[in-house]
């Protein structure tokens, strides 16, 4: 199926561009508490994409809670508007952002959430306001998505044809939406391994750092380098834990499991997929790495768990030992395989890219980083 061209770009804020679904969690776990309930996640799937009010009636109604949607919403409002400045762009947004204005392309932002926590939420992100023509919050229409109507306005008010218009949407009404408006729509759904809930969108993809724009005659990113992406580096250490022998008996590759403890936060930052960098076990030295994120089949699915494959041939293993990573570049997302053999064959090739990589002068020189120092 060849995509249509466009000529804009439509961004929807929460969970698309902003990692709104931390904060979330986090405000419902302290508020539902008072009552006595527990906030477990559960509900998530249920209200991304709603409008706020939308949202509170679940809440109110799935967990029996002794007050109206309004009293609701009226008490936990100032509770989310206090977190605002805590969210963090999800991994692809300013990149993508920053990509398209330079480029010129139009951009408008749709959201369901009404337009003054709109601006609130995005005046803690550099740039991001001036960068979009158009801003249209759930309250300045009739009826909110997945109704096409807020797409529609954003057409009209860009001044483009429906059909010219790119939306990128995490949700499922919005993904309805933007079909409903006659607009070209790829989803990045904020709820992992809910793909196959999104058959309506023309492309789903695993994270923003996986748009491919010239499917859609926008201007191609240009910043992969053979075959990676470079990321601003981020650090996570820990002890070696046993893992789960699968690396090493099922696919003669043996991967070092870190313990994710207290990392979780910073794990369900980074999209699941395969990432390289360096290193550093504390008496050994420091050596390239290849790593994948993503979730464990044996647990509850909100572990996300992390391997890496340090590149080098030990003679013995090294669990206990504190292993820090560097991690600096991106390779792929994380995809199911039809066969070990395809899944084996694509784990070296990884392997092979990240080798290469780490000695372009712009990678290598992170092997110096005194997060790695060998104490």
């Amino acid at each position: 199926m060849s995509n249509k061209l466009v000529r804009c770009v439509i961004l929807d804020l929460d969970g698309t561009l902003l990692n709104t679904d931390g904060i979330l969690g986090n405000v419902l776990k302290a508020f539902l508490g008072k009552y006595g309930k527990e906030w477990d996640g559960r509900e998530a799937q249920k209200i991304i994409g709603t409008t706020p009010f939308e949202a509170a009636a679940a809440i109110v109604q799935d967990y029996g809670l002794p007050c109206s949607t309004l009293e609701f919403l009226s008490q936990i409002s100032p509770l989310f508007s206090q977190q605002w400045c805590n969210i963090k762009a999800l991994p692809g947004a300013n990149r993508l952002i920053k990509h398209l204005k330079s480029h010129g392309v139009p951009m408008a932002m749709a959201s369901n959430s009404p337009r003054e926590s709109i601006e609130a939420k995005i005046s803690y992100h550099d740039g991001w306001k001036n960068s979009f023509s158009v801003i249209i919050g759930g309250d300045e229409v009739r009826t909110a998505k997945p109704s096409p109507e807020i797409f529609l306005e954003a057409a009209r008010r860009l001044s483009m044809e429906p059909s010219s218009c790119l939306v990128i949407e995490d949700s499922l009404p919005g993904v309805t939406a933007g079909k409903a408006a006659e607009m070209e729509v790829v989803a990045v759904p904020s709820v992992p391994k809910q793909s196959h809930l999104y058959t309506a969108a023309d492309e789903v993809i695993n994270s923003l750092l996986d748009l491919p724009l010239e499917k859609w005659g926008l201007p191609p990113f240009e910043d992969w380098v053979e075959g990676t992406l470079p990321l601003d580096p981020w650090y996570i250490g820990g002890p070696v834990v046993k893992g789960f022998g699968r690396g090493s008996k099922v696919l003669g590759i043996p991967t070092a499991n870190l313990s994710t403890e207290g990392y979780s936060n910073l794990l369900s930052e980074h999209p699941s997929g395969v990432y390289f960098g360096w290193a550093g076990l504390s008496t050994r030295g420091v050596f390239k790495m290849v790593m994948s994120i993503g979730w464990n089949p044996y647990f509850n699915n909100k572990e996300k768990t992390i391997e890496p494959w340090i590149l080098h041939d030990f003679n013995e293993d090294f669990y206990g030992e504190e292993l820090r990573l560097v991690i600096v570049g991106y390779i792929r997302p994380e995809v199911n395989f039809t066969s070990l053999e395809s899944l084996i064959a694509k784990i070296h090739e990884d392997r092979r890219v990240a080798e290469r990589a780490l000695d372009l002068p712009f990678y290598s020189s992170f092997k110096n980083d005194s997060y790695l120092g060998i104490s």
